[in-house]
């Protein structure tokens, strides 16, 4: 297997085996009802991972699909604080705490405009309230399904 063909099939194997495996969690906590919405998500998402890993088996790479040290290195803080958020701070601070924090660090991260302008932070802080705001909506009150309650909420 080539570097190119690795690159394909082993992150798509990867992200098979976490969306089985959050599938699976889902549908062996109670109470049932509470996690209907999750069940969905995440057969839909293992459905979808599963058909990812066919396609980068069945498909050819090209040499410039490559992951490139660069990249890598544009995808690593997000992924450390995407992985702090899962492993630690959703259950340390409450799942909209810790959204909200997450949300914000890789909001500012990732966004081009200039860090050195109150403007701009100002901007990253009304997108991150807005978003947590929708989520907060669309889970509590909207489907009325059980969202992780540690901490703070």
């Amino acid at each position: 297997m080539n570097m190119a063909r690795a690159q394909q099939i082993v992150p798509a194997v990867a992200i098979a085996i976490v969306g089985i495996w959050v599938c699976y969690i889902s549908y062996t906590q109670q109470p049932a009802e509470g996690f209907l919405f999750p069940r969905i998500i995440s057969t839909v998402f293992a459905v979808l991972a599963v058909w990812a890993v066919v396609q980068s088996v069945l498909s050819t790479p090209d040499a410039e699909d490559l992951i490139t040290l660069q990249m890598a290195k544009n995808i690593a803080p997000g992924l450390i604080v995407a992985l702090i958020y899962v492993f630690w701070a959703a259950k340390f601070a409450g799942f909209y705490s810790a959204t909200l924090i997450c949300f914000f660090i890789l909001l500012s991260l990732y966004d081009p405009a200039p860090h050195g302008e109150i403007k701009t932070w100002v901007k990253r802080a009304l997108i991150t309230a807005g978003f947590v705001a929708v989520l907060y909506l669309l889970f509590a009150l909207t489907l009325n399904v059980f969202t992780p309650r540690e901490i703070l909420f």
